[in-house]
């Protein structure tokens, strides 16, 4: 038995999936029963726990073979993360009790970065989850390709796709939420001691310009990247509801500036094998 956080997000649905085409059981971790109804039909357990609630946690993850964790995500944090620390404090005591035999944590690219950035919460998670007492693997991916769902709409009305990740020719790591499942899921059947550090890219870097002409080539027109100045991005950020828009900013700055990078070099990470088109069609898809 794997219980699965997360499973009604992108990421933690792919680990459950891949999990179940294994013919492995599972336990899907929610805290909403109404939103359990499908993992139920596929033939998971459901258990009832929400994130802040350390008994339901450890009743979520008692007697499984092992636990995949993802931070639910917060993108205007307050300054310091006390809300992520309170979570990620939680998680340790419920994870302890329970005593599952191993876990893996979903984490990021740039994680080890000392400046500070938005991406520190899924550090301070590392920092405490990675000295329990079962084996942990910190699974650290790069930038997810799915972030360009934001781009459909204005590259199918203008075929102008704004960018944020600069200069456009500039190639970064990228990955498919379907391959962080699948290694995920791999992790999870693996036996190891102590902690782990897995950093996970799709098959080929991708720069602003490449993911344009990929969108291009899928909608049959002209389609390019224009950067977003740099001196817009607070305002931008207050106009779409953001409080604290300094985090998410530092946080694209460490992607530009490359401070935002994988511990390993790119011959020794491991590769994904989903192709940026494969997502960049599905997001299409979506909106048609």
């Amino acid at each position: 038995m794997f219980a699965i956080t997360g499973i009604t997000g992108q990421v933690g649905g792919a680990v459950a999936r891949q999990l179940l085409a294994r013919q492995h059981d599972v336990r899907a971790v929610v805290r909403d029963a109404k939103k359990s109804a499908t993992w139920a039909e596929a033939g998971c357990e459901v258990a009832l726990a929400a994130m802040d609630e350390a008994q339901a946690l450890a009743r979520a993850f008692a007697g499984t073979e092992g636990v995949f964790i993802l931070l639910p995500p917060n993108f205007d944090p307050s300054p310091g993360f006390p809300e992520s620390r309170r979570m990620i404090a939680t998680l340790r005591d419920a994870l302890e009790a329970a005593q599952p035999r191993k876990v893996v944590c979903l984490s990021t690219i740039g994680a080890q970065a000392t400046q500070p950035n938005l991406l520190q919460q899924l550090q301070i998670m590392e920092q405490e989850l990675g000295t329990l007492s079962m084996p942990v693997a910190l699974l650290r991916a790069a930038w997810f390709i799915e972030n360009a769902a934001w781009d459909v709409e204005p590259v199918s009305t203008t075929g102008i796709m704004p960018s944020f990740l600069q200069p456009l020719e500039r190639a970064v790591p990228m990955v498919a939420t379907a391959d962080i499942g699948r290694v995920a899921a791999q992790l999870l059947s693996e036996t190891w001691t102590g902690c782990r550090v897995v950093e996970l890219e799709g098959p080929r870097r991708l720069s602003p310009n490449d993911l344009a002409a990929a969108f291009g080539r899928l909608l049959g027109r002209d389609v390019r990247a224009q950067t977003v100045p740099r001196d817009t991005w607070e305002s931008l950020f207050r106009a779409q509801g953001v409080q604290y828009p300094v985090p998410r900013i530092q946080m694209l700055d460490g992607f530009n500036e490359g401070w935002i990078r994988f511990e390993a070099t790119e011959a020794e990470t491991m590769k994904g094998n989903v192709p940026v088109e494969t997502v960049l069609r599905g997001l299409i898809e979506r909106v048609d």
